[in-house]
């Protein structure tokens, strides 16, 4: 019985794979290039890519629990398909499929539009798996902890809807526990979605508030203009992502990102453990500036 891992090399796939380590499960890595893949001893690593489709053949072979990581692409929605299609001609019943929160919700930014398909072709076609559906990724502002420590501004535009931020650390640990709940459970598991959120609602003044606190000076929030946004997102990424970035926040700024009720206390007894905050996450990342 093995479990295969895609994404094994990123943020959160590596760190999924070593909590199915760590609780003796049989790995296996899906990456592009074994020769960078650092994963741990006991893990196999086969070569594959979700546009490849012999590969992920090979990949799949022999497989009983498959978790489905597609990284924010243009054929993000593409790839999805073809691997769920591969997986179940694989006979592989046991699915983890990472989507994001409200992908129901916000129709008009592509990659959520993207994800809330491939649920639906989950859905429509009988697939036995978990979708996860994770907030706003605490995380993500490593991205901008520059001009936070820099020119004392979060800039994201987090609005005062409210945003039920998430760290990766809790979603790896959650994914993991539930690719093993279903990779021991007798029979294939019914269809479920989990909402993974953290503790809170922040808000773009609040963050502020909280990195003002762990830093001991001021730090104002100027995230309101996400044409501004776009336009520093583009610095860095392709110009099509950044407009992805910049639709999502105009819906945070008018819906916000906010957990349904259960949904704290659901994770809380997952994980045996309160949810990590905000705060640790900032705490966190001052002290190793």
């Amino acid at each position: 019985m093995t479990i295969l891992v895609t994404g094994a090399t990123g943020n959160i796939g590596s760190q999924v794979i070593q909590h199915l380590v760590n609780r003796g499960a049989d790995v296996r890595a899906l990456v592009r290039d074994p020769s960078k893949a650092n994963v741990p001893a006991e893990v196999s690593v086969v070569k594959g890519d979700f546009l490849d489709v012999d590969s992920l053949r090979t990949a799949f072979d022999g497989v009983s629990t498959l978790f489905l990581l597609n990284a924010v692409v243009p054929d993000e929605f593409t790839q999805a398909l073809i691997a769920l299609n591969v997986a179940r001609s694989a006979g592989i019943e046991r699915i983890v499929y990472l989507s994001v929160i409200h992908a129901d919700v916000y129709v008009n930014v592509p990659h959520f539009a993207g994800k809330f398909s491939v649920e639906r072709m989950i859905e429509q076609m009988g697939m036995h798996a978990t979708i996860l559906r994770p907030a706003y990724f605490i995380q993500n502002d490593l991205t901008i902890k520059d001009a936070i420590t820099g020119y004392g501004v979060y800039p994201m535009p987090v609005g005062d809807k409210g945003l039920a931020m998430i760290d990766v650390r809790d979603i790896a640990e959650i994914a993991a526990l539930e690719l093993l709940r279903r990779e021991q459970a007798a029979q294939p598991l019914p269809l479920d979605r989990i909402n993974l959120v953290g503790p809170e609602i922040l808000t773009g003044a609040g963050i502020a508030a909280i990195w003002s606190d762990v830093l001991g000076r001021q730090i104002n929030y100027g995230g309101g203009d996400t044409a501004a946004f776009e336009q520093n997102l583009k610095q860095f990424m392709p110009s099509w992502m950044a407009y992805d970035m910049r639709v999502m926040g105009e819906r945070f700024l008018t819906d916000g990102m906010l957990p349904e009720g259960g949904n704290v206390e659901r994770l809380t007894t997952l994980l045996g453990r309160p949810l990590r905050s905000y705060r640790n996450f900032a705490s966190e990342t001052a002290a190793s500036a």
